[in-house]
């Protein structure tokens, strides 16, 4: 009986042995495949380039101190422009969708401009996609510290305005599609200011000017 006992045993002992050395097999074999497909397809984020921006009104305005009875009325910034904004794939053999994406105009690390949706689109391998969105932001409220900051950017001359995009995006590869990713580009666009002395109404007004940028973004996905 303890013979028997033994052996079945060392019978199990092998057989887990081997299972466990198939498992191992059958993950290295899977990590094996994923860097095979890694180094065959080389994948890389797209390339994003704020090309433009034509920009309409960019308008901080300051109602001064109020009365102590009434609620004090915050500083709003009005905003209208529109951008140009290209993406380069530079892959050989992947497919970019872009399944949903919305841009919109930052100031000083503040959303200022409601979000504009980008139509959908695919992108083949090294092509290019082009967008022109228009972003609109009527009398937002902002800090209180934002007017004393535009003062100073306006002695400086210009106002840095960060356009970003938000969504996601897919990859293709042959007939598959993966799983949908987080996007996020932001672009650095440097605006010069116009207008009187007047601090209770800073910026730009009245006709459009058109700014050649040529600024490259930073993309994460």
């Amino acid at each position: 009986m303890t013979k028997e006992c033994g052996y079945h045993d060392d019978h199990r002992r092998q057989l887990l042995r081997r299972a466990l050395a198939a498992l191992l097999g059958f993950i290295f074999l899977i990590l094996l495949v994923i860097f095979l497909i890694w180094i065959i397809l080389r994948p890389t984020k797209p390339r994003f380039v704020l090309e433009d921006a034509t920009v309409y009104a960019f308008n901080l305005s300051s109602t001064g101190d109020t009365p102590s009875a009434a609620a004090p009325t915050p500083n709003t910034l009005t905003l209208t422009m529109q951008v140009t904004l290209s993406a380069f794939n530079p892959n050989n053999r992947i497919g970019i969708y872009y399944t949903k994406l919305d841009a919109y105009a930052s100031y000083r690390g503040q959303q200022v401009s409601l979000a504009t949706a980008l139509p959908p689109t695919y992108q083949g391998h090294r092509d290019t996609a082009v967008w022109s969105p228009f972003l609109y932001g009527a009398a937002v409220p902002v800090s209180p510290f934002m007017l004393e900051i535009l003062r100073q950017d306006k002695t400086s001359g210009g106002v840095l305005v960060n356009v970003k995009v938000n969504g996601r995006v897919k990859w293709k590869v042959g007939t598959w599609v993966s799983g949908r990713y987080h996007i996020y580009v932001n672009c650095p666009a440097y605006i010069r200011l116009a207008g009187d002395r007047d601090d209770a109404a800073l910026g730009v007004a009245g006709p459009a000017v058109k700014f050649q940028l040529f600024q490259n973004c930073v993309v994460d996905v």
